[in-house]
């Protein structure tokens, strides 16, 4: 898969009552103004802001309707495969004989099944990787499987995916790489084509499909060609629910450079799946920066950005800045940043070593797993884990095994939530929760409604015994997801947050009190 390397006022806080389930705390200071006449979730700055003045506008970025529910997600799941599952690569050649592709055990319901029963709501096929070999029948290149032998060449592995994975309740993604090592040998890709307005979809010869939207876009050669392959995907197999870019180049030399036609991909996909997420080299979810799963102990929603050529938002800073959104940073990326933005970390990682099926590799224990999963979805970022069918067409039986087991410890440690239907009270800077008896916790979830922005800049967790509140944790950031885990089991009745320090009026959805049962 290989993602690009090259890319890109605290006052002390008072809950108030509110309605619903969303606890407000609102700061001492005075209000900040409302914000300027630009979308909410992106929002300018520039060299004249002060340090106050950057915090204040991060604390007014909200994120849009498509990029809540993408976070609710949680855990989602990434498929590999293509020719390399049969050549044993990992980044293609764009050369491969087609006829190598053949699954001829594919089970796209088995894989459905597996996905769904370890806890994932939403698959990403890789449709095209940089080899350019295309998972569907495209009009627009023989690079495919229709060019295979394999059931006679009127195999659709996308159409498949996408019925199994909704006949199973998941979401459908799709992951179209940028780079095509096989448009670069046919000379489409990186040809110094210049942008011209373009007709989408482009004709061609015996084409038999109904009418649809037409769009006329600016692209090049290769930028066309995308344009084709996306609308076919988004036309033709139902509602995708993400749509995942790489910023990898595969094997293309690298003085071989493609200008992307990133705004008129944009259009396109906001035009045709309005409510997809554009991942990684797109707008709505950012890259967590590493390929371990992990994010950082401070994971940010809201972060400066730059605007790049044609539309693309990149980093401000580094892609593996150790602090992507904190106070520091958002000085720090002063000189370059045009916007802040709710950008929200996904973080990838292989259920194996490899993102393609080798059958001499095992999958990580449940114990790796777990450390990956409150890595991350414990950090304010969602989960994106690799299972690579293998050269049958099938999960491997040993992943398969180890992502219901991987659910299964999941939900032992994070059982029934203990605080739920308990006595909660509020008052200045703190929640209480009183459980009616001591009982023991290990585990304490957390979540802002984001909604309402990302605030929360550092909070404590004490529990009352032997007569005092006694300090039991704490940490920064919360945003959409944070969970704690406390190295032994403390009882106590009652238990409280205090937030210690808030950009903004916060806003708690969760406070959840969880025993292990492990």
């Amino acid at each position: 898969m290989a993602v690009s390397r090259r890319l890109f006022v605290t006052a002390a806080a008072a809950l108030v009552a509110s309605s619903g389930t969303s606890l407000a705390l609102a700061p001492t200071a005075s209000a900040a103004p409302a914000p300027p006449n630009e979308p909410w979730y992106r929002i300018p700055v520039g060299p004249d802001d002060s340090p106050d003045e950057l915090v204040c506008k991060a604390s007014q970025v909200r994120p849009t309707e498509r990029q809540i529910a993408w976070q609710a997600l949680e855990r989602t799941a990434f498929l590999h495969f293509g020719v390399n599952t049969f050549t044993g690569l990992e980044w293609g050649t764009g050369d491969e004989d087609p006829d190598v592709f053949q699954p001829v055990g594919l089970d796209t319901d088995q894989w459905a099944r597996a996905l769904r029963d370890g806890g994932f709501k939403l698959a990403i096929l890789t449709v095209k990787h940089h080899d350019g070999f295309v998972l569907y029948p495209s009009r627009y290149t023989d690079h495919s499987v229709a060019s295979s032998s394999w059931q006679d060449g009127r195999g659709d592995v996308l159409r498949s995916f996408a019925d199994s994975m909704r006949r199973h309740g998941l979401k459908v993604g799709v992951y179209i790489s940028p780079a095509d090592e096989n448009q670069y040998l046919h000379g489409v890709y990186a040809n110094g084509s210049a942008r011209s307005e373009r007709t989408i979809p482009t004709p061609v010869p015996g084409d038999d499909r109904p009418d649809g939207p037409t769009f006329t876009l600016p692209a090049t050669d290769y930028g066309a060609h995308m344009l084709d392959q996306l609308y076919e995907v988004l036309t033709e197999y139902g509602p995708v629910d993400e749509v995942w870019f790489d910023g990898a180049q595969g094997r293309i030399p690298p003085d071989k450079v493609e200008t992307y036609d990133w705004d008129s991909w944009y259009t396109l996909i906001r035009t045709l799946a309005p409510d997809a997420a554009v991942a990684v080299s797109g707008p709505d979810v950012r890259w967590v920066g590493n390929e371990g799963g992990l994010a950082r102990e401070n994971e940010w929603s809201v972060v400066p950005v730059q605007e790049k050529a044609n539309g693309r938002m990149d980093f401000a800073l580094s892609y593996d800045a150790p602090d992507m959104g904190g106070r520091d940073a958002l000085v720090a990326a002063q000189p370059v940043a045009d916007h802040l933005q709710w950008w929200p970390a996904e973080a990838d990682v292989s259920i194996r070593d490899g993102w393609f099926y080798h059958a001499d590799q095992q999958p990580k224990s449940v114990q790796q797993l777990t450390d990956i999963y409150f890595g991350s979805v414990g950090r304010n970022a969602v989960l994106l884990l690799n299972i690579p069918p293998d050269d049958e067409g099938r999960l491997p039986a040993a992943d398969v095994a180890r992502l219901r087991e991987f659910r299964e410890r999941i939900d032992r440690e994070l059982p029934e939530d203990l605080a739920h239907g308990a006595r909660t009270t509020r008052s200045p800077g703190t929640i209480t929760v009183d459980l009616g008896r001591s009982r023991e916790i290990d585990r304490i979830r957390l979540a802002e409604d984001t909604r309402h922005g990302q605030q929360v800049e550092s909070f404590v967790i004490e529990a009352h015994t032997d007569g005092a509140w006694k300090h039991v944790t704490e940490a920064g950031t919360i945003g959409a997801s944070r969970i704690l885990l406390l190295p032994t089991p403390i009882s106590a009745s009652r238990w409280r947050l205090r937030v210690t320090a808030s950009r903004r009026t916060p806003h708690l959805a969760r406070f959840e009190l969880h025993r292990s049962h492990l």
